[in-house]
């Protein structure tokens, strides 16, 4: 089958920036990463998105919203300039990219209810960029009776084909996600529970830190037992994959008078038993690889391997970008629209047949 460049653009529940991929494939096996940038958001805009999100919380449905839309407009300007000095930073033409995938962001997500909402305009980014945007990638899932989430397995699925099973890849961004693949041809995915946004939540709030670099706060404190158990103390965790949640799903009462150190000890040592608590629901895994922020921080990788009792292992350990490889997936998706090709499987958001999506710009 043709292969096609792609742009891949990711903004994610860290809010911290826009991952931008460069990537030739088919949408199936065939896939070649070419380049990979990161743009930062700037200092004042966070909190204008925090905003936002808080706002969408407040909704029973999404709705039309000043506030909102005008985030939505800011994030699509910032999208198309990540785009423009991408294709510079590679000397690409415009002309023989494809397709951008445009996941934009996420500002609240509520499959339960049977909707989800994630900002980014693509006739916007289209008209700037002037390359046809696929966008809206998790509405069809959720109004079909999936999750919506996580979208990334397919690509994960691609990608390590060739690799040993059992299999887990775990990504640790805001919200924790796991790709499952048993010695057979089952697999599967879904949620584990908070990443890093609750410890990156907790360190900026007494701190001023925006995350929790290298672990140091955790690594500075001690976890609580009492408060993890609080914490776990949720019929979510019961509740049998697939299963998604939404960034700010979690409240950390339970923390009030902690210290800066213990605070985030708990809140890391947390992250690591959801994913505990994720693997009791699937057949043995005989190894993790950890994508996303999350592989960045020693603290929480040591946890994982000491309470998951399994190897786990940056996804580098088998060639792959961890920074890279979320963007890189809307890529890959994005041509699977242009295709009308699934993005997503009953196994990976309980939809109940394999189902097409996205929308086209």
């Amino acid at each position: 089958m043709t292969t096609r460049l792609a742009i891949g653009l990711m903004s994610g529940t860290s809010m911290d920036g826009i991952d931008a991929a460069l990537l030739e494939t088919d949408g199936e096996g065939v896939v070649n990463p070419i380049a990979f940038m990161f743009f930062p958001y700037e200092p004042d805009f966070r909190p204008r998105l925090r905003a936002a999100m808080a706002r969408a919380l407040e909704m029973h449905a999404p709705a039309r919203d000043a506030l909102i839309d005008a985030v939505e407009q800011e994030s699509t300007g910032l999208h198309a300039m990540a785009v423009h000095r991408l294709l510079a930073a590679t000397h690409t033409r415009r002309d023989d990219v494809a397709v951008i995938g445009f996941h934009g962001q996420t500002i609240a997500h509520r499959p339960d209810r049977k909707w989800t909402w994630q900002i980014g305009d693509g006739a916007t980014l289209k008209a700037a960029t002037r390359i046809q945007v696929a966008y809206d990638f998790r509405s069809a899932d959720v109004a079909a009776g999936g999750q919506g989430a996580p979208l990334a397995p397919g690509y994960h699925r691609a990608r390590s084909e060739e690799l040993g099973r059992p299999l887990g890849v775990l990504n640790l961004g805001g919200v924790g996600n796991l790709t499952w693949f048993a010695e057979d041809v089952t697999w599967g995915s879904f949620d584990t529970g908070p990443g890093n946004a609750l410890i990156d939540d907790w360190v900026r709030a007494h701190t001023g830190r925006s995350y929790d670099e290298d672990g140091k706060v955790a690594a500075s404190g001690m976890c609580h037992d009492n408060v993890l158990q609080t914490l776990c103390d949720n019929p979510w965790f019961d509740a049998a994959p697939p299963k998604s949640l939404d960034r700010n799903a979690w409240d950390i009462g339970a923390l009030r008078g902690l210290s800066p150190g213990d605070g985030a000890a708990t809140l890391t040592a947390f992250t690591a038993e959801t994913v505990r608590l994720a693997l009791t629901h699937v057949p043995p895994i005989g190894r993790l690889l950890v994508t996303g922020g999350g592989r960045l921080n020693p603290v929480l990788m040591a946890e994982l391997a000491q309470r998951c009792a399994v190897p786990c292992d940056a996804v580098e350990a088998v060639g792959w970008n961890g920074d890279a490889l979320e963007a890189e997936a809307f890529a890959w998706l994005a041509v699977r629209v242009l295709d009308g090709k699934p993005l997503s499987w009953p196994e990976t958001t309980g939809v109940p047949v394999a189902m097409t999506g996205g929308r086209v710009a």
